[in-house]
């Protein structure tokens, strides 16, 4: 599914729905291949090195259920704003979504659009992305199932370190 404005209220939903009354808070939701949404918020901890991103729970989760994410947006609150914003993926996060192959669509913050954000698919966030240097043709490693492209990319990585490349 395309990223559209659901889906942006979706993770909207989510935010409200865990924080009603929080100042500073965020919250992810992704399309599955199917059509299904799934939320998830970012984990808070005393210890930030312990925190993850709000997209890494519905991530695991599409995984998990092994299917395809095609579109992320990510939504926040900050301290003293009244309105909830769209914020980009974070590099982590593209690294996750490249999974799924630079065709994933994700919503990025677009001040000159009356809603306030964008679709862009990773390529377009990403166009020098590093993983194509593992990969026949420059290539994306995503779109197939993630054991077989990390155990490709282990593979061209251990191949590069015994030929003295890294």
């Amino acid at each position: 599914m395309d990223l559209d404005q659901r889906l942006i209220d979706a993770a909207v939903g989510q935010l409200r729905a865990r924080w009603p009354e929080a100042e500073e808070a965020v919250a992810a939701a992704v399309y599955l291949d199917n059509g299904e949404i799934l939320t998830s918020v970012s984990l808070d901890n005393l210890n930030a090195a312990a925190g993850l991103c709000a997209e890494t729970g519905a991530l695991c989760q599409a995984y998990t259920l092994d299917r395809r994410v095609t579109a992320s947006a990510c939504v926040s609150v900050e301290p003293g704003e009244t309105t909830i914003g769209v914020l980009a993926p974070c590099g982590i996060c593209q690294e996750r979504l490249a999974l799924w192959g630079p065709g994933v669509q994700v919503a990025v913050p677009d001040n000159s659009t009356d809603r306030g954000w964008t679709a862009r698919t990773l390529r377009e966030v990403n166009p020098f992305y590093w993983g194509t240097s593992f990969t026949d043709g420059n290539a994306w490693p995503g779109g197939g199932p993630a054991p077989l492209v990390m155990r490709t990319f282990d593979q061209r990585r251990r191949s590069g370190i015994r030929s003295g490349r890294e």
